[in-house]
Formats: C-alpha cells, structure tokens, sequence
C-alpha cells in the first residue's frame, strides 16, 4: 500500500475538484476525521515531551509578524486582499501535519509540541487582531477568545486528554491506537478530498462577482505558501530537523482558516486560505512522490 502512497493526495484533490457538488453534503464528517488523526498520532506522545525550542519561537514570531505586517501595507490597495494575507498566515498549523511529516521522516514529538503550541497562540493572538480588523470588532475579547477555542479546543486539546486517560486506565488500548498510527494517512487524505471539495464549491459560488480578486488571492497564497515551506525548512535545517520545519511553518489549518474569515472578516477574504490548502497538498504530493522513489532505489 505504500507504494501508491504518493498518488493519494492527487487523487484526494482531483475528487474533491469533480465532486465538490457530493463532498459538501458530507463536510460535517470534517472534525470527527481531524479528532482521529490527532487521537492516533498523540497516541505516543507524553507531555515530558513537550519541549519549546527557538525554532518554535522563531515560526511564531513569523506569524504574528509577518500576518500583520501584510495587512498593514496591502490595506491601502485592498482590505479584503490585506484581510486574506492576514488569516491566511495567522492560521495556526494543519492539525493533522504529522499525517503527512512523519511520513516523511519528521520527528514526531517536533511536530507534535507545535501543533499545540502554535494553536494556542492563535488562540490568544487572533482576538486581539479582530479586535481591530473586520467586521466584528466590537466583540469583547474574551467572547472572541471563547469562540475561537471553542473550535480549537474539541478538535486539538480533546484528543490529548483522551490519550492522557488511556495511558493511565487502559494501556493496552492506547498500545492499539500506536500500531494504527499509519492510518492516520489515510483519515487525513480523506479529510483533504472534503476540504477540497468544500473549498471549490465556495470559489464557484463567488466567481462570478469576484473574479479577478479571486485570482490575485489564488496567486497569493501560492507565493505565500512557497515562502513558508522555504523558510520553515531553513530554520528547521538549522535546528536539526529540516522537514518538521518546514510542514510546521508550511501547513496551515486552512479549514480554520476558513471558519476565521467567515466569522470575524469579509467573507471574499477565505479565498487565500482555501486556495492554500490546495497549494499545499500539492507541494506535498511532490514531496510524498520523492520520498517514496528515493527508498525504492535502496
């Protein structure tokens, strides 16, 4: 089954692409894949392993940064454009990163202490910038900071806690869940062809009224999404692991991201982190195909 493993995120996103019309009656299934993705990928990581590293600090930074900064230059040009490059970069890291960098030789604890740092970041960052930015700021934070970990914690913190109290009262199940781990995949490609599937079916409803703002957001975080994975790879290099660099800094929770938009921006404005995830999984294709053919010539 490996061998065909580098085809199944082509084939995730062409079938989302032809089937967007089916798929969307089914993106309720969304969250449910995404909790058993982190359920079997936590299911070897302890808390003892939860260390910060300055790369860690450094991706965040580069979010908080960078997220801003974009908005503040293109906002003069266009705020729906700027408010796109905004929750496009804030967004925190895939939940389900390690389906993909692990396979690709990432250190899991690497992958793992980011994707709950880095959401809990955005948890606290992203209320403070809608605070000022969109069309809700006059949300009191705390009730956008409620909102916001209302939709991360259940998907992120959830399973965790479901591990923690498996190791504790039923080990052996928990031992079932580490053989499985290589599902996860599997789930994750499955829960690309409905986000993908989702994403089209919102590019269709709006192109017609939108078109070539679309495009410049489509080519935007296609930029974006190069840059991130090139400078998550140079700094993971220089830290020691250069693949969990760069899927850490690389993948977004455009799903998330999604969501943000349509409730705290203009709603044209989740074209870039829709456009993104298919950016990144195709990046990611390419790289699932390498690595399968370099350990088919050992």
């Amino acid at each position: 089954m490996a061998r065909y493993r580098s085809w199944v995120l082509p084939f995730a996103i062409l079938a989302g692409v032809f089937l967007h019309e089916y798929l969307s009656m089914m993106n309720v299934l969304i969250p449910y894949l995404i909790f058993s993705i982190l359920l079997l990928n936590f299911s070897s990581f302890t808390l003892s392993r939860f260390r910060i590293s300055g790369m860690d600090v450094i991706f965040m930074a580069f979010q908080i940064v960078v997220s801003m900064g974009l908005y503040l230059v293109f906002r003069s040009i266009s705020e729906v454009f700027a408010q796109g490059l905004l929750v496009g970069i804030i967004c925190p890291v895939a939940a389900s990163v390690a389906a993909v960098a692990c396979v690709l030789g990432a250190d899991r604890d690497k992958v793992t202490t980011y994707t709950l740092l880095g959401n809990m970041m955005v948890t606290i960052v992203a209320p403070i910038y809608f605070s000022f930015v969109g069309n809700n700021v006059e949300m009191p934070f705390l009730q956008s900071f409620g909102l916001i970990l209302s939709k991360i914690f259940p998907i992120i913190m959830l399973p965790m806690i479901v591990n923690i109290v498996l190791k504790r009262i039923c080990p052996k199940a928990n031992q079932i869940l580490v053989k499985r781990r290589g599902l996860s995949f599997y789930l994750w490609a499955l829960a690309l062809m409905l986000t993908i599937g989702k994403t089209i079916g919102f590019i269709f409803m709006y192109g017609d009224s939108y078109p070539m703002l679309i495009v410049w957001l489509t080519l935007a975080s296609g930029v974006m999404c190069a840059i991130q994975f090139w400078v998550g790879k140079s700094v993971g290099s220089h830290y020691g692991d250069r693949i969990a660099g760069g899927q850490n800094l690389g993948q977004r929770n455009s799903a998330l991201g999604i969501w943000l938009a349509h409730t705290y921006l203009d709603p044209m404005s989740s074209v870039f982190p829709a456009a993104y995830s298919i950016w990144q999984n195709l990046f990611n294709s390419y790289q699932l195909y390498r690595h399968d053919k370099q350990l088919s010539k050992k």
